[in-house]
């Protein structure tokens, strides 16, 4: 397995600063809307996967920044995929993607898959939307990430990547934002698919950054700026697309354009139980730990999109 910069946090977590209380109590509640108030969210439940889009535009305007709602046709049916800039200044050219799913599988209320990544994007917007970066970072809401859309044609995330292929886009990074509200302190509470289990912890306390083997410079990055930054427990994983897991979320859309793109996740099925069951519910997820984490990630993001 390839190394990464920088050395996995050990130890007890600090206190939460305001700023990560405040933090925390606001990703609750956009989790709390999203798997609570609507439920699940997808083409067969039409108007909840209309009624989250329309929270997540409503949401990342409040910020200030400029957003876009771009629809595309799944058979008769419209989705949209929801987007917010912040300009770059000097190297606006330059392109960082942060994106995070808003479906469901069909009856799942989806409060860690994947409520809580779009919990963090939101907030993502809200901690950068006064930023001055280098690089111009677009935070975008995918539609169709879930079966039986995934890796196909009408995936929100792959519309997306090809549309910035086709008009010669340079993004130099994508994050997504895949499943990261459970975290344990149990051993034997972390599973892999072979071989990863031989090299990785067996307990789930951890944020996993994952990519394919083609996108190790950024993979690399990402974790050192991590693991410099936030005392969080990491792991990061660079391999085969073929291993189970590395290529399940928006990040692999952009793969297929020729993007480097990580995964930020707490990697769903291997440690969430409630993974794609009616039970994945608000009360199950640790917010103050992904407070904590999203914190990182905006480090992460502020490093990526430079100054």
């Amino acid at each position: 397995m390839l190394i990464m910069p920088g050395k996995s946090y050990q130890g007890t977590l600090p206190p939460l600063t305001p700023e990560e209380s405040l933090l925390r109590d606001r990703l609750h509640r956009h989790v709390a809307v999203l798997a609570g108030e609507i439920g699940a969210r997808n083409i067969a439940d039409y108007g909840n996967l209309r009624q989250a889009a329309q929270y997540v535009a409503t949401q990342l305007k409040e910020t200030g920044l400029p957003v876009r709602e771009l629809p595309y046709r799944v058979g008769t049916t419209i989705v949209v995929n929801i987007e917010a800039e912040l300009k770059g200044q000097s190297r606006g050219d330059e392109i960082v993607v942060i994106g995070a799913h808003y479906d469901t599988v069909p009856g799942c209320p989806g409060a860690n898959d994947n409520g809580s990544g779009i919990a963090a994007l939101l907030e993502l917007a809200r901690l950068l939307h006064a930023a001055q970066p280098a690089r111009t970072v677009r935070l975008v809401a995918f539609a169709n990430e879930e079966p039986p859309y995934f890796q196909t044609e009408t995936m929100g995330s792959l519309v997306y990547a090809r549309a910035l292929q086709q008009r010669g886009e340079k993004v130099v990074a994508m994050l997504s934002l895949e499943t990261i509200g459970c975290y344990s302190d149990a051993p034997k509470s972390q599973q892999y698919p072979a071989p990863l289990n031989l090299f990785y912890p067996d307990t789930g306390n951890f944020i996993g950054f994952v990519s394919h083997l083609g996108s190790v410079s950024l993979l690399r990055e990402v974790i050192g700026t991590f693991r410099r930054t936030t005392r969080f427990p990491s792991e990061g994983a660079a391999t085969p697309e073929r291993i189970p897991g590395v290529s399940w979320s928006d990040h692999w859309a952009f793969w297929q354009a020729g993007y480097p793109a990580v995964m930020v996740t707490d990697t769903a099925p291997f440690r969430y139980p409630d993974y794609h069951e009616p039970t994945d519910t608000p009360e199950k997820l640790d917010y103050d730990r992904m407070a904590r984490v999203v914190m990182g990630i905006e480090r992460v993001v502020e490093k990526l999109a430079g100054k």
